[in-house]
């Protein structure tokens, strides 16, 4: 198949100037390129260049699901409400959850995301275990209603993604095929050209306890990542760690209350009597489903991981402005001494063997030194709580952990019944028994990893795409609009796309300064420079645009040549 293309009749609207609304490289230069344009807040309509190289990414994903046996299906976008009502997320999603009503008055919402739906669709013929496992795709557009939509692709509120859901009888079939999409996901990311590592995470609205994440590791992701040499990576918020402790008071000593007015912060506190924030506790108050006041106490120096704090106490938040008037306790000196009755006390593990906590008083205006677990109050519950930090100890092999910051470009879920019992969807067991199936599902953002793979393949001039999904491969630039320089030019063209190789020539009326900026700006792999002096020689210089090398080649074999570097270099991502 012949894929030639004239950058004369492509529709390719570059810019000179960086637009001011982007703040990171891949939102930059795909506006720059002329691969996407903006539509409305977090919405982008995607141009053909920029198509081109979503297209890619799908046909990669599509290669990766059919070899593990998943099925494509395309589900709708429009949702209607009673399937959120019955799965409970209805009220639950929040305003992120588009909303609407068609003429009738009935309800409906755009898809975030579409376990109800799917689930909907098995309850109705899946009637057998005989016909599991099961597992089916879809890759179309999503809408979640963002409150702060930024970094053009990376946190959209319309975007492509890639989901898949998987019906079993069992863990044990669930895990096996849970492990199957997540090393297609590796898969993935490798042909795409990603330096990313899975790591484990939590599950957030889409519910279930096992997930792990595919995160690009990325100066400018917006998730913070913890790992370790012996393969252990983990999202900060859902990481379990030990934090190493050095305490400066090492024996127990009389607590002591003073005066702290207006100090409401640990940094405050800690200026103001000269003592490391390390060697104070701070505490957060949340409550119980049933009213139960529970008192958070983490190091000073140390953030309390909400998403921990309700692994260890079920169903707790922390409180808001007016529950802090409604128990009546000081916001800014909190304190495990001296609560009110019935307050749980939970510590982060790390905090057990200190002697000498600096702590709030429960009183405005005082916090209480040399506060001693035990003595002068009593810790109802020990558990990891903290925000996991580099420098922290490695709960697989006790190493130091390092910290890095990636994108998020793919998950995998174990769902459980999560879904199939709120929903009643079941099967029928060997013994005739009706059970509900045992569900997976699997993401993977389609147009946040074309993003997540321009924020780690880009210099000062612009794109260097791998060639697994660059829009096209070769780019020819003639130096020249007309005589033998543009004769041989498009006979290199022609010859490329003969053979397979996807290939644009730059036909453009255009100085030579103009061509090389585009083509460095797009990142076409492969830039093929045709002009006067070189064909005197009887050669033409080739560009690698990714590693910057150029080399001549002889006129007679540069065809020959290119097809063969092209071909390796895709071998390199299959």
């Amino acid at each position: 198949m012949t894929v030639a293309f004239r950058m004369s009749s492509l529709y390719v609207p570059t810019l000179k100037e960086d637009p001011t609304e982007a703040e990171l490289a891949s939102h930059r230069l795909l506006l720059r390129a002329g691969m996407i344009r903006k539509a409305a807040s977090g919405i982008y309509s995607f141009l053909p260049l920029g198509l081109r190289s979503i297209a890619k990414i799908e046909r990669i994903v599509r290669e990766e699901m059919d070899a593990i046996g998943s099925q494509e299906v395309l589900l709708p976008i429009v949702q209607p409400a009673e399937l959120w009502t019955e799965s409970g997320r209805w009220d639950l999603y929040g305003p992120e959850l588009a909303r609407l009503k068609d003429r009738h008055g009935r309800e409906f919402c755009l898809g975030p995301t579409h376990e109800e739906i799917i689930t909907a669709l098995v309850r109705s013929d899946v009637r057998s275990y005989r016909e599991l496992p099961l597992s089916f795709y879809q890759i179309n557009m999503k809408f979640r209603d963002e409150i702060r939509p930024r970094f053009g692709l990376l946190r959209g509120r319309e975007f492509i993604m890639k989901d898949a859901y998987s019906f079993h009888t069992s863990q044990e079939s669930l895990q096996e095929h849970y492990d199957a999409q997540a090393g297609a996901y590796g898969r993935i990311c490798e042909r795409l050209g990603l330096e990313y590592r899975p790591v484990v995470a939590e599950s957030g609205q889409i519910g279930g306890k096992v997930t792990t994440e595919f995160m690009a590791l990325a100066e400018a992701g917006e998730a913070e990542l913890v790992h370790c040499t012996c393969g252990f990576a983990a999202n900060v918020e859902a990481a379990e760690t030990t934090v190493v402790r050095i305490p400066s008071i090492t024996e127990a000593v009389s607590m002591e209350k003073r005066a702290t007015p207006g100090l409401k912060t640990i940094a405050d506190l800690a200026g103001a009597f000269g003592v490391s924030e390390h060697d104070t506790v701070k505490t957060m108050a949340g409550k119980t489903p049933e009213g139960t006041l529970v008192f958070f106490c983490v190091p000073g120096d140390r953030e309390l991981n909400a998403v921990k704090a309700a692994w260890a106490v079920e169903g707790v938040e922390l409180l808001d402005e007016t529950d802090f008037e409604k128990y009546g306790i000081p916001k800014g000196s909190l304190g495990p001494v001296n609560t009110l009755p019935g307050t749980l006390v939970v510590a982060d593990v790390c905090l057990k063997d200190d002697v000498a906590w600096a702590v709030g008083a429960n009183e405005d205006g005082f916090h209480l030194f040399g506060a001693l677990p035990g003595r002068d109050f009593e810790v109802g519950q020990w558990a990891d709580l903290v925000v996991a930090a580099p420098g922290d100890r490695c709960p697989e092999c006790g190493a130091v952990l390092e910290g890095a910051r990636g994108i998020e470009v793919s998950q995998v879920f174990q769902l459980g019944t999560r879904y199939s019992e709120a929903m009643g969807a079941t099967f029928s067991d060997e013994n005739g028994e009706e059970q509900p199936f045992v569900m997976g599902c699997y993401g993977v953002g389609v147009s946040r990893s074309l993003a997540a793979v321009i924020e780690q393949y880009n210099d000062d001039a612009g794109i260097q795409w791998p060639v697994s999904i660059a829009p096209l491969e070769v780019a020819i630039l003639p130096l020249m609009a007309d005589g033998e320089v543009f004769e041989v030019a498009e006979s290199l063209w022609k010859a490329l796309g003969e053979a397979g190789v996807e290939t644009v020539i730059d036909d453009r009326d255009e100085r030579a300064g103009v061509k090389f900026n585009d083509a460095d700006l797009i990142g076409w792999p492969f830039q093929v420079v045709v002009g006067k002096k070189g064909l005197a020689e009887g050669i033409v210089e080739l560009k690698v645009r990714g590693s910057g090398e150029r080399a001549t080649l002889p006129v007679s074999e540069a065809a020959q040549k290119i097809v063969s570097m092209v071909e390796s270099e895709r071998a390199r991502f299959v």
